[in-house]
């Protein structure tokens, strides 16, 4: 019994291991296929490449704000706050695979279009973002960002995240059956 217990103890210590080194992964090799579990089912994306540029923290609360004109911005952080910098190229047909974030996310495409689906739409709207535009991730609720044209796309994403969090969070397929993939 003791040997049982010590095996299976093994087993989820090591799929517990891959999990989370899968999920602080922060760089990538091209994938081909998704992945399928049981129930839900998530997927990886498919054809990416990233490369971390700069991950710092900022260990004091702040609040930081600026106002002129009819701009305004505000920022406020509790102690232990990571700011890091991803580019992330898309070949056509590539996607993300659908995953959140811990914190808000500023996207923002380097160059090419690129396609944005989020979750929670139930009619799987696609927002489209070309080179020089944005896309805020609020971090709420997953996404995923697919190159949909017949170019190479790049982003450059900013994440604010607590201290030491995986940048991305696998999220399982919503399985919209509007969204055209």
């Amino acid at each position: 019994m003791k040997a049982v217990r010590r095996f299976r103890n093994a087993v989820f210590g090591t799929l517990a291991v891959g999990l989370l080194l899968g999920a602080c992964e922060e760089t990538s090799a091209p994938t081909t296929s998704p992945v399928i579990a049981s129930s839900p089912r998530f997927t990886q994306g498919s054809g990416t490449t990233s490369s971390l540029i700069a991950r710092g923290s900022f260990g004091e609360a702040f609040k930081v704000k600026r106002e002129s004109n009819a701009w305004e911005a505000e920022v406020e952080v509790k102690p232990d706050l990571d700011v890091a910098v991803q580019a992330i190229l898309f070949p056509p047909g590539s996607h993300s695979g659908w995953h959140r974030h811990p914190g808000p996310v500023f996207i923002l495409v380097k160059s090419g279009t690129m396609t944005f689906y989020d979750s929670d739409d139930p009619g799987c709207s696609p927002i489209i973002r070309s080179a020089g535009q944005g896309f805020l991730d609020t971090g709420e609720h997953a996404h995923i960002a697919r190159n949909e044209s017949g170019a190479a796309a790049e982003n450059v994403v900013v994440y604010f995240a607590p201290l030491g969090a995986a940048l991305r969070i696998d999220a399982p397929d919503p399985e919209n059956p509007r969204c055209p993939f």
